[in-house]
C-alpha cells in the first residue's frame, strides 16, 4: 500500500514527486515509457516564460509567475542548464503594436517585473538580426531557457534518492475505487493507494474517465521543430517570439542553453496523441514563419527536426481540481506548463494535504543534485577530474566534449537509462553536429557491458527500437527494426 501513487512522469509527474520525496510518505510514479521525460517535455521549446501571455486572474498566470520565478534557484539547487536571456515579442503592424499593449497591461496585472515596450530602433540594437519590419516589441528580461527534460530528470532523480518508487512501462489501463482509496491497474500489475494524482499529459482525460464522469477533453496539437547548429546561434540572443493567437505562442527563434539555434512551432491539431512524426509542410511552415522574425536564419545548417505533441484541451485554464475523493487531476498542462511545473507540484501538495495527506518532513531528503559537466570546467577544473577519474580524459561524444566518466555516470544515475537517448538526455551526447553518428557506436558498447545486457539488447529510445539487427542460425531475425 502506498500514500501517494502519480500517473506519469513528464516535468509535472517529476516535480511533484520531487517535492512529495520531502516527507514520510510512501510514493510511487507509474510511468507509460520506458524513461523519464518522454512525452512533451522533451519535446518543447525549452522557455521558462515570464508570464504575460495567461489571462490574468486565472491560475496559468498565477502559477506561470510563480514557477519562472523558482525555476533559477532549483536549477542551480539541482545543476540544470539555465539561461535567463529575456525575451522579446515582435510587431509587424498595427494591429500586432495593440497585441502588444495588451500583453503589456497582462503582464503588468500578473506580476511580471521589468516588462516594457521598444520601437523598431530599439528592439534591432539588442537583436541586429531581427526584421526592418518590426514596428514595436515587448521586452520581457525574466524570460529564460533551460533543458527541459534535464529539469524533469534532475526532480527525477533526487525524489528516487529520497526513496520515491518509480516503475516503467507501466500504461494505466483500469482504476478501481475501493475502501481504503484506490487500486491502479496496469498492463504489469495492481498496486493499491490512499492518493492518486493524474499527470498523464495528453492522455489524462482518459485517465481521469477511468474514475469520473467527462469533465474535459484533450484535444492536442503537434509542433514541428528545427534545431540549427552552433554557428547560426548569434542570429538570437533573447527569444522571439511573434504575436501569441489562439493556437499558441507563434513560431519562436531562441537560442538554447546547449549553444544551438532552436525555431518552432508551428500549431497542427491531430487526432492521434501519440503520433509526434514531423512533416514536410509543418517543416517548411516553421522555416517560413523563423525567417519573418529573423530574415538571415540559414537553414542549410539544421542538424535535427523533431515534433511535439502539447495537451490543449477545451478549457481556458490549467485543471487542478479533484474529479473524485482522493483523486486530483493535473491536466491540461500546455505551455506554459514548464514555466508553472515547480508551482503546480505546490498547488498539488496543498490540495493533497487538504484532504488529509499527511505532510511530515522527512529530515534525512535530499532536496539537491550535483553534476558535472567536463565541457563547461576550467583548464584546470579538467585537470583535477581527470586525475582523480581517468576517464574524464576519455572523450567519447567529440561534437559536445562528453566523456566516458560522464556516460558511466549516467548509465549508473538513480534512474538508470536502457537507451542511446536516455544517455543522450542525461549526458548531452549525440545532440552536436553529427547527431550520435561518431558515439553511438561506443555507447552502444558501454551500455551493454555496464548493463549486463547483449548489444542486441540496446535501445535507440523506446521499446522496441533496438539499435542491432541479426539472424539466426534458421534465419529467423533476432530483433525486428
Amino acid at each position: 500500500m502506498t500514500d501517494v501513487i502519480v500517473i506519469g512522469c513528464g516535468v509535472i509527474g517529476a516535480a511533484l514527486a520531487y517535492r512529495l520525496s520531502q516527507y514520510k510518505l510512501k510514493v510511487l510514479v507509474l510511468e507509460k515509457q520506458n524513461d523519464v521525460a518522454m512525452g512533451a517535455t522533451r519535446a518543447n521549446s525549452a522557455i521558462i516564460h515570464a508570464g504575460f501571455d495567461p489571462e490574468p486572474g486565472t491560475l496559468m498566470a498565477k502559477l506561470n509567475v510563480q514557477g519562472s520565478n523558482m525555476a533559477r534557484t532549483l536549477c542551480e539547487k539541482l545543476s540544470v542548464p539555465y539561461l535567463n536571456n529575456g525575451a522579446l515579442v515582435l510587431g509587424f503592424d498595427k494591429e500586432e503594436e495593440l497585441t502588444l499593449n495588451k500583453l503589456y497591461e497582462r503582464g503588468i496585472k500578473n506580476g511580471v517585473e521589468g516588462l516594457s515596450l521598444l520601437d523598431g530602433e530599439q528592439t534591432r540594437a539588442m537583436e541586429p538580426h531581427v526584421s526592418r519590419e518590426v514596428t514595436l516589441s515587448l521586452y520581457a528580461p525574466t524570460s529564460a531557457i533551460v533543458d527541459p527534460w534535464e529539469y524533469a530528470l534532475a526532480f527525477a532523480e533526487v525524489a528516487k534518492t529520497n526513496g520515491v518508487d518509480f516503475r516503467f512501462e507501466q500504461e494505466v489501463t483500469a482504476i478501481e475505487k475501493t475502501a481504503f482509496g484506490y487500486t491502479v491497474i496496469t498492463r504489469k500489475g495492481r498496486y493499491d493507494t490512499r492518493f492518486v494524482v493524474n499527470c498523464a499529459g495528453v492522455a489524462s482525460d482518459t485517465v481521469h474517465d477511468m474514475v469520473a464522469p467527462k469533465s474535459f477533453t484533450i484535444r492536442p496539437v503537434r509542433g514541428d521543430y528545427c534545431v540549427l547548429d552552433k554557428n547560426e546561434n548569434s542570429k538570437a540572443h533573447c527569444t522571439l517570439f511573434q504575436c501569441p493567437s489562439k493556437s499558441g505562442k507563434g513560431v519562436l527563434v531562441t537560442p538554447t542553453v546547449h549553444g544551438n539555434l532552436l525555431v518552432g512551432p508551428n500549431a497542427v491539431p491531430c487526432e492521434d496523441k501519440f503520433r509526434v512524426n514531423t512533416t514536410a509542410d509543418g517543416i517548411d511552415f516553421v522555416k517560413r514563419m523563423a525567417l519573418r522574425s529573423v530574415p538571415d536564419v540559414d537553414f542549410r545548417s539544421t542538424i535535427r527536426s523533431y515534433a511535439g505533441m502539447r495537451a490543449n484541451h477545451d478549457r481556458d485554464d490549467f485543471i487542478i481540481e479533484f474529479a473524485a475523493p482522493a483523486f486530483l487531476d493535473i491536466a491540461g498542462i500546455k505551455s506554459p506548463g514548464l514555466s508553472a511545473a515547480p508551482a503546480i507540484a505546490l498547488e498539488a501538495l496543498k490540495l493533497l494535504e487538504g484532504v488529509g495527506l499527511p505532510m511530515e518532513r522527512n529530515p534525512s531528503a535530499t532536496d539537491e543534485r550535483k553534476k558535472l559537466r567536463f565541457r563547461n570546467m576550467t583548464v584546470e577544473e579538467r585537470q583535477r577530474a581527470i586525475s582523480e577519474n581517468p576517464l574524464y580524459g576519455r572523450v567519447i561524444c567529440r561534437c559536445e566534449t562528453v566523456t566516458e566518466a560522464e556516460i558511466l555516470g549516467a548509465i549508473h544515475s538513480p534512474l538508470t537509462p536502457h537507451s542511446i537517448d536516455g544517455i543522450k538526455r542525461r549526458a548531452g551526447s549525440g545532440m552536436g553536429r553529427c547527431q550520435g553518428g561518431f558515439c553511438s557506436p561506443k555507447i552502444v558498447e558501454l551500455l551493454a557491458r555496464e548493463l549486463g545486457i547483449s548489444p542486441l539488447e540496446v535501445l535507440k529510445d523506446g521499446a522496441g527500437s533496438y539499435i542491432l539487427d541479426s539472424e539466426t542460425k534458421d534465419g529467423e531475425k533476432a530483433n525486428e527494426l
